[in-house]
């Protein structure tokens, strides 16, 4: 009765739902999770013959209980527009996406109700694409791993999808996953300590900027079209002095920064080969882990304060949640935090042009309060929280 309650004190406050016809609406509601959703979420590290099929198992089960529960957080902010990182690329969406939007998100979980997703949008990613190199200096070349294109034990783990409840407009999407890091102007090289190049020439001749990739997915609403910028720059860290990955990012994140400026993109080429940044004045919303803080943790901060202090971005409020603050009490940053290691990592930022911002949060209940069990600890659902930011679409 006290969930029930909660809900319904939710719905009437328009705090997290968005509950009218899709086609009379103005409000909506864009959300990024990084959902933990690949297949050594499940099973160890290193076990033999982890691949995206591990995923396709518990999907196709409707039982998993990380799942159910990660179905339920969904359910319960009820996003117009959703990015989930780390959901493993299955070829097939019977197999993958659309699995779990039937046999979770349109099965009632703990009595939430039910929430469907008619449109999608995936795509192949660098993590786990073998590369012919050794990447990260041991000595060795093992395709896989830290030697591939993006860190990944197969290819597609670590990928990304994008639920919708509005028309994607597929023919017009971008993406650019074999965008080179070496034709960004300006990009951070990586360097030994005696100041030779890290990458072989050979190497950095073909080393893609984008550790997953990045999409530009045009959703329809109405006659208006918004833009969801989607990426998941790789972590920082997992290296050495050199800072190849807390580079990477850096550029990663730059790169979108750079895409929504109308003075800096003209260098920027997709998969087709058509060059060019976002048009201007296009509405769009920035979306997914970046892996990296303004304030804390090991990236390279100026690459998301760039992003934060765009001036065609809307950055405020920052989204916050009483669990993020009882989690780390000590920390001033705790309320803002987005991932259960204590940091902000995964960002919602809609353009200041089209849209009026409503509200925003992270779903992280503190303890005691209802559905706090989600979130209870890193196997109830994710290490991540669910980031979202409602707007009226002006």
């Amino acid at each position: 009765m006290n969930k029930i309650f909660f809900t319904l004190s939710l719905l009437s406050a328009g705090v997290l739902f968005s509950q009218s016809h899709p086609q009379q609406k103005t409000e909506l509601t864009f959300a990024t999770y990084n959902v933990s959703m690949e297949s050594e979420n499940y099973f160890p590290r290193g076990t033999k013959g982890n691949s995206e099929q591990v995923l396709i198992n518990q999907l196709e089960s409707g039982n998993n209980p990380q799942i159910k529960n990660i179905a339920q957080i969904i359910q319960t902010v009820r996003p117009d527009v959703i990015l989930l990182n780390e959901f493993d690329y299955i070829k097939n969406p019977k197999q993958g996406v659309k699995a779990f939007v039937k046999n979770y998100l349109k099965v009632s979980q703990n009595g939430a109700k039910t929430i469907d997703y008619p449109y999608y949008y995936y795509s192949t990613v660098n993590t786990g694409q073998p590369s012919p190199y050794d990447l990260n200096g041991d000595g060795k070349s093992d395709n896989f791993g830290n030697d591939a294109w993006g860190f990944g034990m197969y290819p597609g783990q670590y990928a990304m999808v994008v639920l919708s409840k509005y028309p994607i407009d597929t023919k017009a999407v971008r993406t650019f996953q074999n965008f080179k890091w070496k034709d960004m102007p300006g990009a951070l090289l990586i360097k030994k300590q005696d100041g030779s190049d890290w990458y072989s020439k050979e190497a950095w001749e073909q080393f893609p900027l984008s550790s997953k990739s990045h999409w530009d997915i045009p959703v329809k609403i109405g006659k208006k079209t918004v833009h969801i910028l989607a990426s998941h720059p790789t972590p920082p860290s997992f290296d050495g002095s050199e800072d190849r990955n807390g580079k990477r990012n850096h550029d990663e994140i730059r790169l979108w920064k750079d895409y929504i400026s109308d003075d800096s993109a003209s260098y920027i080429y997709d998969d087709k080969g058509v060059k060019g940044g976002l048009a201007p004045n296009s509405s769009f919303v920035i979306m997914g882990d970046q892996n990296a803080s303004p304030v804390e943790g090991s990236a390279i901060t100026e690459g998301i304060k760039s992003l934060l202090d765009h001036p065609k971005v809307n950055s405020e409020p920052t989204p916050a949640s009483k669990g993020g603050a009882e989690y780390t009490p000590e920390n001033p940053f705790g309320v803002n935090h987005t991932a259960f290691w204590r940091m902000r990592a995964d960002y919602v930022l809609p353009s200041k042009f089209g849209f009026k911002v409503i509200n925003s949060g992270v779903f992280w209940p503190a303890k005691g309060e209802p559905m706090s069990e989600l979130v209870e600890k890193r196997e109830s659902s994710s290490d991540h929280r669910l980031v979202w930011v409602k707007v009226v679409l002006e």
